[in-house]
């Protein structure tokens, strides 16, 4: 073949993307490019609370494994002597290592799933009769 007609097809072929292309509303791209599958967790779906939790919700579901006990050096439920040095440095640097952790504690403790405002309640719950 010519190189005329090689440019011809190779010219007809990208007018041919380009139509199609704009001829694609916002939603068909939408629907071409969204995933075929999600990623589910064992028991994530059974964990994951339908609305806020109170914090002895929270305490009961995530944080007594640890707070009951003191493991690695947790500050134990409504224990005075173990909380006092957490709170004086405030309870928003309490807040804080709970939701990002700090030392032994992962993030949000064992509750991935858990708001700010869920960590926050449990914090209050176990300090609460201090």
């Amino acid at each position: 073949m010519k190189l005329k007609t090689w440019l011809g097809m190779g010219a007809v072929v990208l007018a041919a993307f380009a139509v199609n292309a704009q001829e694609m509303s916002d939603e068909a791209i939408k629907e071409r490019i969204k995933p075929v599958g999600s990623v589910h967790v064992a028991g994530a779906a059974a964990a994951a609370p339908a609305g806020a939790m109170s914090g002895e919700d929270v305490y009961n579901k995530a944080c007594v494994a640890c707070h009951a006990a003191g493991v690695l050096g947790a500050p134990r439920v409504n224990n005075a002597a173990d909380w006092a040095p957490r709170l004086d440095q405030g309870f928003d640097t309490v807040l804080s290592h709970a939701i990002n952790g700090f030392n032994a504690m992962p993030p949000r403790g064992t509750c991935a799933s858990c708001s700010d405002d869920d960590i926050k309640a449990a914090i209050e719950y176990m300090t609460s009769e201090l």
